[in-house]
């Protein structure tokens, strides 16, 4: 059976549920998608899938209501526009109810491939998509961009249509990966691949030097005198994230000292800290710290 013909088996198993649109027949090597039309439901749950899923509501209300019960609890979330579900590999859902008079749902199911390609350039765990982040509800932007541009070329397929798909299913997997998994993404590999004493403060004292510009994987790579897959590699056993993520870390804590100095405005910090603008600054500290910029500074008076 193939991807394509084992995930339309879900519209056997919902009798309110119809197939509007679908990447079989596109020639999709690196991903499925799907879009169906979901009526009200109640009964057993989705069955175990050898991919990673993700749903999307791409056309739904806050009076529309999902739950899914799994392991004995239920996970309720509003079918707002928007909205994303995210069921690791071999997920089984006990029972399922939706209560809606009708909602667009966008099926992307992510195989095992995706994420083969980016374990052994960044030292995944050895079955990402079993270890991603069981959710209902979540609100994740990019997820919800990739989703758009999947469902414009399932929608209206353009010749380049191919090379977009397989961008974004690298591009999905990384961001699962990044941003919802159960464990943490980098795990310490043998200590062989660590950078040494010298290499490493050369390439710690280059960050600190250099946090107000531009700071890229290959500056640092040619500080350590590594290429950039052994010198990306070597960094994350040591230091247990990745170099961007520690230029990133860096940057935050440099700004926490600035708000606290209480010398510059919020904007002067951000663009300080290479921040594209104040409010992708904001979201960066507020996930990072867990409140917002000015709320931190608040916190200082």
């Amino acid at each position: 059976m193939s991807l394509m013909q084992e995930h339309g088996q879900e519209d056997l198993k919902f009798p309110n549920t119809m197939l509007l649109k679908s990447s079989d027949g596109l020639g999709w090597s690196t991903l499925v998608a799907n879009l169906r039309s979901h009526g009200p439901y109640e009964g057993p749950g989705a069955r175990a899938q050898a991919d990673a899923e993700v749903l999307i509501v791409v056309g739904g209300s806050d009076e529309g209501l999902a739950e899914c019960k799994l392991g004995g609890s239920w996970w309720p979330a509003r079918l707002t526009t928007g909205s994303t579900w995210l069921r690791p590999v071999g997920c089984t859902e006990d029972e399922a109810r939706i209560c809606s008079a009708k909602a667009e749902i966008l099926g992307i199911y992510v195989p095992t491939v995706a994420f083969a390609r980016l374990m052994d350039d960044y030292n995944l765990p050895a079955v990402p998509g079993l270890s991603i982040r069981y959710s209902a509800g979540v609100q994740d932007e990019l997820i919800n961009q990739i989703g758009r541009s999947v469902l414009a070329e399932m929608t209206c397929p353009t010749a380049a249509g191919r090379m977009l798909v397989e961008t974004s299913s690298l591009l999905l997997a990384a961001r699962l990966v990044h941003s919802h998994l159960e464990t943490e993404p980098i795990r310490p590999p043998l200590s062989r691949h660590r950078l040494d004493d010298r290499r490493l403060r050369r390439v710690l004292q280059y960050v600190e030097e250099h946090l107000a510009e531009d700071i890229t994987v290959a500056n640092l790579a040619n500080v350590a005198c590594l290429s950039i897959f052994h010198f990306t590699r070597a960094f994350s056993a040591t230091m247990g994230v990745p170099p961007h993520r520690y230029v990133s870390q860096r940057r935050l804590e440099s700004a926490k000292a600035m708000i606290a100095a209480g010398r510059a405005s919020l904007r002067e910090i951000a663009l300080d800290c290479q921040f594209s603008s104040e409010s992708s600054f904001a979201r960066a500290f507020q996930r990072a710290m867990g409140m917002t910029p000015a709320a931190y500074r608040r916190t200082l008076r």
